[in-house]
């Protein structure tokens, strides 16, 4: 299940914020409802905490969390029912001066269904369940290739991470006649295949038990590509999740980039692609029909006021509550949200011209 750009933003920022949270002492309450789990009980066991919470020494720590716990009860009785993907509660003491109370609520229905029951008093909130909620649920393993390099890699949501470089060894191309150059071949041919089949073995010690690995593209030359993929032994499971393989020119990282680049039809779900997709199609219509884009908030505001915002564009780098509010003012005309990061040259691009929001529009403003 997929997190929509918008509630994946909104649930990073939420994160950031807690995770930078410290309690003095155990006074940050963290209660997590799964999915399909009844809320009542769950008010039972904090009413019983709450009475437990009585036995705590530091008057200031006891006060904080019992207070705590009574924000929690009366702010889940507010629920008939538990949401659909369950419900995630915080709640604590976040003042820094000793002595001083500064007692603050988050409530979050989180965007995939939660499978932990949780209660916990500590002096931090328990967030590695919706942190999970992040993970990059597919990853593309990356190999470019010719006789001399090869780069393996991997493509986790919209970053290129080089994991390893390989040297062949192989010569190049020597002069040489008759039986010198025979053997010359021989010799080169023999260190290619054992070549390939080191990079066979590097793929199967990074990519054989990778969980969520989607799919492998692979790229160079012709035919050195090819050529691994016949003599390199590469193992079955892995040879199968072969999805793409494209003729590209380099084989270092930047080969890496134009290995993604020309499988974008074959990975057309990935994150990466979706967003260099929408840049493309922006910046095509600011430069062929500038009527139909916006960009710089006055420009996007006017066009969200006349209803005209089809997709709008808001880079990582906006700010969070203006990004908020341009958010709902999109989701009112029922426009698509597409968040931006800067990881790669067109989103800094995109950044650098609209300083964080652009928009297509449905209809031209004039």
């Amino acid at each position: 299940m997929e997190i929509d750009q918008k509630k994946k933003q909104e649930l990073e920022d939420l994160i950031i914020l807690l995770d930078k949270i410290r309690g003095r002492h155990t006074e940050l309450v963290t209660v997590m409802i799964p999915s399909g789990y009844q809320i009542s009980p769950v008010v039972r066991q904090l009413e019983a905490e709450a009475g437990t919470a009585d036995n705590i020494k530091s008057k200031a720590t006891r006060t904080a969390v019992t207070t705590a716990i009574d924000r929690i009860i009366r702010e889940l009785k507010n629920y008939k029912q538990t949401p659909p993907n369950g419900l995630a509660v915080f709640c604590g003491n976040i003042s820094e001066k000793e002595g001083v109370q500064d007692i603050q609520l988050w409530v979050y229905e989180p965007p995939k269904p939660l499978n932990v029951r949780l209660y916990r008093c500590d002096q931090i909130f328990v967030l590695d369940p919706l942190k999970e909620m992040l993970e990059i649920e597919e990853v593309y393993g990356l190999l470019a290739i010719d006789r001399q390099l090869a780069t393996i890699g991997v493509l986790e949501g919209k970053k290129i991470n080089v994991l390893r470089k390989m040297t062949s060894g192989v010569p190049g191309k020597i002069r040489a006649g008759g039986q010198s150059s025979q053997r010359f071949a021989r010799i080169t041919e023999g260190l290619a295949k054992e070549f390939f089949r080191r990079v066979a073995d590097a793929m199967k010690e990074i990519f054989f038990d990778m969980p969520k690995l989607k799919g492998i593209l692979v790229g160079g030359p012709i035919p050195t590509k090819e050529d691994f993929l016949d003599e390199g032994n590469l193992v079955t499971k892995l040879k199968e999740k072969v999805i793409a393989v494209k003729d590209i020119g380099y084989v270092d990282e930047h080969g890496l980039e134009l290995l993604v680049e020309s499988s974008e039809e074959d990975i057309a779900s990935q994150e990466l692609i979706k967003e260099k997709a929408i840049l493309t199609k922006f910046f095509n219509t600011l430069g062929k029909t500038r009527e139909k884009a916006a960009y710089g908030e006055e420009q996007v505001r006017l066009a969200m006021q006349r209803g005209a915002v089809d997709k709008l564009l808001i880079s990582k780098e906006f700010p969070k509550e203006k990004m908020k509010e341009f958010g709902s003012l999109a989701e009112n005309i029922g426009s698509e949200i597409y968040i931006i990061s800067t990881e790669e040259q067109d989103g800094i691009q995109f950044f650098n011209l609209t300083k964080g929001i652009g928009a297509i529009l449905r209809f031209a403003l004039e």
